[in-house]
């Protein structure tokens, strides 16, 4: 068990790190505005973690990413988890759509680019790289999907569905992930080895994204919370949320990939941790921008790290030791 928590613990204690640095800050009168998080949000998501996902896939072989049954069954239960927390959330709400898009999303998109590589890599090795990587990639392509032709549904936002669509294919292929993604695979397909010195570079990079990603949501979410006891009184009404992003969500991945057939060890579990982790901050940012649900965002993302802490070292502790079934369907 220490071993698995000498894995865990770091990661939280990050985020802990940075929450905790903003509460003292903002106790010593000298809080620095969440504004001033604005560049180190950029390099995060221009730069460090674009070089971490090309240095995944460029050094994966390049027939391991063509893995279409994986791909369908981690991606649909991400989709079907979405879709509960919807429904719960348009049936507590009244029919609200905004309300409902923004709970579907914090049911379903875990912090898979800041927490899942670093985790999933300690966890099982470099076997991860593979699916780690396809699991970023669609459910990034879903969820980035879904939200703003929900909202353009809903009239939160006001243009066509058409120009909403053509902004949304336009915004998925120009994202700097997805950039580095199709960059990667391209160099994996042609054996592209970078030159030792852009290498080292890209290596820099990478090792500077689990620190930045994992301090900078601790910050925000301090600054964000206005106290223990406020956060208190709205957990009764966000953890069916939390139950299916931590529970729920992470036990449909194993069981559609059992009935879709039998993964190697290190894809189910990488499916496994990818789909246990906490909401990512990307919640609260999504709500923010729509100016929807963001009290509720805000505070899934804060109470679903700390509920993770459990859940998550569970799992670690399961995969670690080899006890987490591969096909739940096979003797």
């Amino acid at each position: 068990m220490i071993q698995v928590l000498n894995l865990a613990m770091p990661f939280f204690g990050l985020i802990a790190l940075g929450f905790f640095t903003a509460r003292y800050k903002a106790w010593k009168g000298t809080a620095i505005p969440e504004a001033g998080l604005g560049w180190m949000n950029f390099f995060l998501i221009y730069i460090a973690l674009p070089a971490l996902f090309y240095r995944i896939l460029a050094q994966t072989p390049l027939e391991k990413l063509n893995n279409v049954p994986f791909v369908v069954g981690t991606t649909f239960a991400t989709f079907a988890v979405f879709v509960l927390g919807f429904t719960y959330v348009a049936w507590r709400s009244g029919g609200h759509t905004g309300y409902a898009t923004v709970a579907g999303v914090s049911a379903a998109y875990g912090n898979i680019g800041y927490m899942g590589p670093g985790l999933a890599f300690s966890t099982i090795g470099a076997e991860a790289a593979a699916p780690v990587a396809l699991i970023f990639c669609f459910d990034n392509i879903l969820l980035f999907s879904l939200v703003p032709l929900l909202m353009a549904l809903d009239g939160t936002d006001r243009r066509s569905i058409l120009s909403v669509i053509g902004e949304v294919i336009f915004k998925i292929v120009t994202h700097p992930f997805i950039l580095a993604t199709v960059a990667g695979v391209v160099s994996a397909f042609l054996k592209f080895q970078p030159p030792e010195m852009l290498d080292r570079l890209l290596a820099f990079l990478q090792n500077a994204a689990a620190p930045v990603a994992l301090f900078t949501p601790g910050v925000t979410v301090a600054l964000r919370m206005e106290s223990f006891k406020a956060l208190a009184k709205v957990a009764a009404g966000i953890s069916p949320i939390l139950a299916l992003k931590l529970l729920i969500h992470p036990a449909l991945a194993v069981l559609i990939l059992s009935f879709l057939g039998t993964f190697e060890p290190a894809w189910v579990y990488a499916a496994a941790l990818m789909a246990c982790l906490p909401p990512a901050l990307n919640v609260f940012i999504i709500a923010r921008q729509y100016d929807t649900w963001v009290e509720e965002a805000s505070n899934a993302v804060l109470l679903g790290t700390l509920v993770s802490v459990g859940t998550l070292t569970s799992v670690l502790y399961l995969v670690k030791n080899e006890l987490l079934p591969i096909n739940i369907f096979s003797p």
